[in-house]
């Protein structure tokens, strides 16, 4: 998403702002949701103040859950909501007593209509929360959202190229290498040949330089920190079309991905994900 503020839902319909408001609602936890739209036309019928119902589950300090019931009025305005459109949400929560009355403004609410509100809640106490979500707020619900942000043209945040996954896999890819890699004197014992350890040893050697030291260390401190880089490694391979869980074969993806045979030259010895050199 791009900066606070840059976000518009001026180009939305009313009826999809209601829409979005149900799939952020969603997105956010909430369960039993019921859009009253009531019809598969443009426009919405008359809700009474009622766009979305839905429950919020809590957790009370004991452990014990419950749900709290909000009614939701999307208020669909590019100029600040005033007083009078306010009034059903208020009257149909006084009926029918949810826990929380939420109006949902795409932009914001009036400074009459911040009063009417103020006014409403000392004059009739009511037995439930009122809230209102104007855009900034809506903006920090959908923050990290992005599906959500595509879905209705919300972000103009580009999805990153084939050429920059494809970098971030061949480090990840070199990354776990390194980490794979025993001391010479264990090859030794197995019966490695010096060919095969210099290289080994080189490549070691070229991978500190390039990432440094310390980070390749980094990523071994711990079974944590090693399960991330190859969770790392099993997402971006997932992404260029390979199964789950392929920590080696490195060279498919690059094919699959259309790398030239020049581009998918090892930097370091030949070897696959796996930690085997190839000998």
């Amino acid at each position: 998403m791009g900066r606070m503020g840059d976000i518009t839902f001026d180009r939305l319909s009313p009826t999809k702002f209601e829409e979005f408001c149900h799939d952020l609602l969603h997105a956010n936890g909430s369960v039993n949701i019921d859009w009253r739209k009531g019809t598969g036309l443009a426009s919405s019928p008359a809700d009474k103040g009622r766009d979305i119902v839905c429950e919020l589950p809590r957790s009370d300090p004991d452990g014990s859950k419950h749900f709290e019931r909000y009614f939701v009025d999307c208020k669909h305005y590019k100029k600040g909501v005033p007083p009078k459109e306010l009034a059903n949400l208020l009257a149909w929560a006084e009926a029918e007593r949810p826990d929380v009355a939420v109006f949902a403004v795409s932009n914001f609410l009036s400074n009459p209509g911040k009063d009417f509100i103020e006014t409403y809640r000392k004059n009739n106490r009511p037995p439930f929360k009122i809230k209102y979500w104007e855009k900034p707020h809506l903006e920090r619900m959908m923050a990290r959202k992005i599906l959500l942000q595509r879905k209705y043209s919300l972000t103009s945040a580009p999805i990153r190229s084939v050429r920059q996954i494809l970098k971030a896999e061949a480090e990840l890819c070199d990354r776990l290498w390194y980490g794979r890699k025993m001391p010479a004197a264990f090859y030794r014992e197995k019966g490695t040949s010096e060919e095969v350890i210099k290289g080994m040893l080189k490549g070691k050697r070229e991978a500190e330089k390039k990432y440094g030291k310390k980070s390749l260390m980094d990523n071994m401190k711990d079974d944590w920190s090693w399960g991330f880089l190859s969770g790392k490694v099993s997402a971006i391979r997932w992404v260029l079309g390979l199964d789950w869980d392929v920590l080696d074969s490195g060279i498919a993806s690059h094919r699959a991905a259309g790398r030239t045979a020049e581009d998918s030259k090892p930097k370091f010895p030949q070897r696959n994900c796996s930690g085997q050199d190839n000998r």
